[in-house]
């Protein structure tokens, strides 16, 4: 088997017709002789902020002398970048041999194992094998019924800023989403969630208090923030004093606050991890594709948010780092988002729009959705391919500053088309 070979099979096996639930998880990982038994973890649910807050803490742990696991989703620009250890990709011939061991055990499972849990039992197999001390373990979605929640009680189970997003899977109320995030908090595992949703908090506390499980909520009220540059992000929380964040949205910080006070936490529990090593961790962490700036002049930026929440703060990070300035957009949006909340955010920024579609099914095509953006008003317009949107926003944008958002799942493709476009 090769590495293209491996692929295939890995994304072989879509969710379409297989029940949500850990069963197939746990008898493929038991044919595989349970390595995630031999790990521990810190496990990061939440709906916007997930994986941020999991690269600050693995890049902190790191720091602090840890071999550190990484497990993430999806990926920007390869699938090696989700599964990592002390920053570096799974390699390929590594991943080849995983497959060729996993393949047999899941093929003879009768009810075959879905993409997502065959990356899973991936990582653990991987992670075991190369004998990490922690691993950082990103949900991929909700958490109750996610295959990532077969491990026993984590180290600490950290709970990001919750939002409305996969009302589908996940049910139609901030207390429905609360509850599916909070099926992570395991028997006496120490707790650490972002609050400031008060009808989410109530459920976190809930399941807290029945778990007999110590919850910490941070107080945001220790985090004082400068702004920042292109840069960097500068902030002091909580007694550790002017930090420089490379991860410029606006946002960040409290991403960052939310990390120190888990790794404090977990320092209480016997970790070792001295507060030099969390500084360390945080002015070196890389998470790319999250308001990441591609070029400084004129502005190219690159974000990840795909959601109306995470819209909210894409949004008031654009008016810090360029008050007073318009944008041209190009953006993909999944048919299954709120589309309209998050164009609605958009709109009052843009001097127009490029509209593409992901390299997904689930993506809205170009048209429709350059038809949702006239409706408010706005120009738009649609490009056939994401390499032809990224030279028209940038032939538009002249001076001015462009920025391509809307999801996760054009991001690599955007790099390297403006990568293409900039060499020339």
């Amino acid at each position: 088997m090769n590495y293209e070979q491996a692929m295939e099979y890995i994304h072989a096996v879509q969710w379409a017709g297989h029940k949500p639930g850990l069963t197939r998880t746990r008898t493929l990982l038991a044919a595989l002789g349970d390595p995630h038994k031999q790990l521990r973890f810190v496990h990061v649910a939440g709906t916007n902020g997930k994986g941020s807050t999991a690269a600050m803490m693995a890049s902190c742990l790191q720091a602090a002398g840890y071999r550190v696991g990484l497990y993430t989703s999806p990926f920007i620009n390869r699938f090696n970048e989700r599964i990592q250890i002390n920053g570096v990709q799974i390699p390929d011939e590594e991943l080849v041999k995983l497959v060729e061991q996993i393949k047999p055990a899941a093929d003879a499972m009768e009810d075959v194992p879905t993409e997502f849990e065959i990356i899973t039992a991936l990582g653990m197999l991987y992670f075991a094998q190369q004998k990490c001390e922690i691993v950082v373990l990103e949900v991929g979605l909700g958490g109750t019924l996610d295959s990532t929640n077969v491990i026993d009680a984590p180290e600490c189970a950290v709970i990001t800023a919750l939002g409305m997003d996969h009302v589908k899977e996940l049910g139609p109320t901030l207390a429905d989403i609360a509850a599916a995030k909070a099926g992570i908090i395991k028997e006496e595992c120490p707790v650490v969630s972002y609050g400031g949703v008060p009808e989410a908090d109530i459920v976190i506390r809930r399941v807290c208090a029945e778990k007999h499980a110590e919850l910490t909520e941070v107080d945001f009220s220790r985090l004082k923030y400068e702004g920042g540059s292109l840069d960097a992000v500068e902030f002091d929380f909580d007694g550790l004093t002017d930090v420089h964040l490379p991860l410029i949205g606006s946002y960040q910080p409290r991403n960052a606050a939310l990390a120190i006070t888990a790794l404090r936490v977990m320092r209480t529990h016997g970790w070792n991890i001295p507060e030099n090593a969390i500084r360390t961790g945080l002015e070196t962490v890389s998470w790319p594709g999250r308001f990441e700036l591609l070029r400084h002049a004129p502005a190219f930026l690159l974000d990840g948010s795909h959601n109306a929440h995470g819209m909210r703060a894409t949004v008031q990070s654009l008016r810090d780092r360029f008050p007073g300035q318009k944008f041209v957009f190009l953006v993909s949006i999944m048919a299954d988002k709120d589309v309209d909340q998050m164009l609605s955010l958009l709109a009052p920024l843009a001097v127009r729009f490029v509209t593409v579609a992901a390299h997904t099914p689930r993506a809205m095509p170009a048209e429709t959705l350059a038809e949702h953006i006239r409706a408010y008003g706005c120009r738009a317009e649609a490009a056939a391919s994401i390499e032809a949107g990224v030279a028209r926003a940038v032939e538009l944008g002249g001076e001015g500053p462009v920025c391509a958002l809307g999801t996760l799942y054009f991001s690599g493709d955007v790099r390297k088309a403006f990568a293409e476009l900039v060499k020339g």
